[in-house]
């Protein structure tokens, strides 16, 4: 006698995220969020700089549910020749992880960085170690190492120094944008 076998394929289930400006109301879902994911932790107060005084420039992801799954902490640095933003912290909880969210979030405080403020470049750091999120900023987000800066993390861990520039940086172009001084 034989026995029939049958396969059932349960499709996966479908994740619906949203990408939206952060509020202050968010800060302290984004801060548990930053305390799940990553060994960098900061004080409240830091967050509410940077919402405070680049608005236009964090994002959160947002579950079907209200919970933040995932956020990047942005603000714009003019202490050198070009206007540019930078990337504080970025952090997708583990269970939304593989689902475009850290390239989708990067890429609305990228486009706001260039809209709001014509920034010239968007900069980061992240430690040598970090293989995951080296292969992101370089292979999807076209991130090139500007330099290394020696043991900057608090275990004395080395970071890179990435840049991607969102503009020409022509002779015209760094013209109107130096800093005035």
């Amino acid at each position: 006698e034989r026995k029939s076998s049958l396969t059932i394929t349960i499709p996966e289930p479908i994740i619906m995220v949203s990408i939206r400006r952060a509020t202050i109301e968010d800060l302290f879902a984004m801060q548990a969020a930053n305390l799940l994911c990553l060994p960098e932790n900061y004080q409240m107060k830091y967050y509410f700089y940077h919402i405070l005084s680049w608005p236009q420039l964090s994002y959160v992801a947002e579950d079907v549910d209200g919970n933040i799954v995932g956020y990047v902490l942005a603000k714009m640095d003019d202490d050198t020749e070009e206007l540019h933003g930078h990337i504080t912290s970025l952090a997708v909880l583990r269970s939304h992880r593989k689902l475009g969210l850290a390239t989708k979030l990067m890429q609305q405080s990228q486009k706001s960085m260039l809209e709001t403020y014509n920034a010239i470049y968007v900069s980061l750091h992240v430690r040598k170690g970090n293989r995951v999120a080296l292969k992101l900023y370089k292979d999807t987000l076209g991130f090139s190492i500007h330099d290394i800066e020696a043991k900057y993390y608090a275990d004395d861990e080395d970071a890179y120094d990435m840049r991607k520039y969102l503009q020409s940086s022509s002779s015209e172009g760094k013209a109107s944008h130096k800093k005035k001084r």
